[in-house]
């Protein structure tokens, strides 16, 4: 029924999504959810774009934000290692000014990953060059920007195909950004006012008993949510991390991450063919935590 459904994942062109804010806050307003948390990369842009459409529209906005961690398995610096995406979500006033500076580094090192990773696409005969991805994504350019570059110039088929060759973690180019580590960047959420959640955890890629000491880990830092509801997990995933979050008090939390058509088969609140619909109990749990 039009209200009782959430998204608290999505992206805005001020990352890396296709839609405006306003346009986002349209489609959320005409799909009929009741809340929306935009949770950009790295930047609240999109959320503070979007307030005064909200308003006028009478929707629930939530301010969020995704930020990219490290994180070793197997404990060892030099070992193997995982991205982890984690979402916070500041639903008890603005972030303090000190995660704001901190917010402030990690698009600096952002643009650092990107000038080495079109010099490393370069080096493999690739003709693309930073400025023209930084043109492409502005100061929030990411990956997918890369992408669909490499798509006009016929590089690669799709995204999936972008990735899969040039750009994902498996790639001969790939290059890692710099990033805290999760547990680092779990106490930075927390100290800034925030609620930590690990976003889309399938994409971690760990075994049944790393992901147990991983969340021990993650708990003791400060973590407070996993992201149950997702565009990539099947209802089996999703009963399976909502026994996780019951095991380690985690509160569950859900969206579609919706980019609009960077990943067309991906809709807002409703995920891949409607296997996403995260109940508004889920909003109203966050927001006690936080009262």
């Amino acid at each position: 029924m039009p209200g009782h459904f959430i998204d608290l994942h999505s992206h805005t062109n001020e990352s890396d999504g296709s839609l405006t804010p306003e346009e986002l806050v349209a489609l959320a307003k005409q799909t009929g959810l009741g809340a929306l948390a935009i949770t950009d990369h790295d930047t609240f842009d999109g959320y503070r774009k979007a307030i005064p459409s909200a308003r006028i529209a009478g929707l629930d906005l939530l301010q969020g934000i995704e930020l990219n961690t490290r994180f070793y398995p197997d404990g060892e610096v030099n070992g193997h290692l995982r991205s982890v995406h984690l979402l916070a979500y500041f639903l008890s006033g603005e972030p303090s000014g000190v995660f704001e500076e901190w917010l402030a580094e990690q698009r600096e090192e952002r643009r650092s990953r990107n000038r080495k990773l079109a010099n490393s696409l370069r080096a493999r005969g690739v003709e693309i060059t930073f400025e023209e991805v930084e043109a492409r994504g502005k100061s929030l350019a990411g990956r997918p920007h890369f992408a669909s570059i490499l798509m006009e110039k016929g590089y690669a088929k799709d995204f999936r195909d972008a990735f899969t060759r040039y750009l994902g973690e498996e790639a001969p180019g790939f290059v890692q950004r710099e990033s805290k580590t999760t547990e680092e960047t779990i106490q930075v959420v927390r100290q800034g006012g925030g609620i930590p959640v690990i976003a889309h955890p399938i994409r971690i890629g760990l075994h049944e008993h790393q992901e147990r000491e991983a969340l021990q880990a993650w708990k003791a830092a400060g973590l407070v949510g996993m992201e149950v509801y997702h565009s990539e997990h099947s209802a089996e995933r999703q009963a399976y991390y909502r026994q996780l979050a019951e095991e380690f008090q985690l509160l569950p939390t859900g969206g579609s991450d919706f980019h609009g058509t960077i990943k067309p088969t991906v809709e807002l609140g409703s995920g891949i063919s409607g296997n996403v619909r995260v109940p508004r109990q889920v909003l109203d749990r966050l927001r006690a935590f936080v009262q």
